[in-house]
C-alpha cells in the first residue's frame, strides 16, 4: 500500500488559521506560528465576550428600570417585588425599553405595583 504523506492536510490546516488571522498586524497575519497563537487568544476573547455581553446588558437594563422607578417614587427592588406579587411577568429587557421609550405605560405599571404593595 502506498504511503500517505500529510502535506495537503497540513497546508489546509495552516491556511484555515491564516485565513482567520487576516487583518492582524504584522507577522501575526503572515507567520503560521504567531498567527496560531493570536487566533487561539482571539477565540478565547470572543468566548469570554459572549458571556460578558449578557452580564453587561442585564446591568444596563437594571440601571434603566431603576431610573424609571425613581422618577415614579420607588426603588428598583420594591418595584420588582411588587411586579412579582401582581403576577406581571415582563422581562427586564422589555421593562427597560418601556422605562426609556414609553414613560406613560411604565408609570401605569408602577401604579399597579403601588396598589399591590399597599
Amino acid at each position: 500500500m502506498a504511503r500517505v504523506k500529510g502535506a495537503m492536510m497540513t497546508r489546509k490546516r495552516r491556511n484555515k488559521i491564516l485565513k482567520l488571522a487576516k487583518g492582524y498586524w504584522g507577522a501575526k497575519s503572515k507567520h503560521f506560528k504567531m498567527a496560531n497563537e493570536q487566533v487561539m487568544k482571539s477565540l478565547q476573547y470572543a468566548y469570554t465576550g459572549r458571556r460578558l455581553k449578557k452580564r453587561d446588558f442585564r446591568q444596563l437594563w437594571i440601571a434603566r428600570i431603576s431610573a424609571g422607578c425613581k422618577m415614579n417614587g420607588m426603588n428598583y427592588s420594591t418595584f420588582m417585588h411588587g411586579l412579582k406579587l401582581a403576577g406581571v411577568e415582563i422581562n427586564r429587557k422589555m421593562l427597560a425599553e418601556m422605562a426609556v421609550n414609553d414613560k406613560a405605560a411604565f408609570a401605569q405599571l408602577t401604579g399597579v405595583v403601588k396598589e399591590k404593595l399597599a
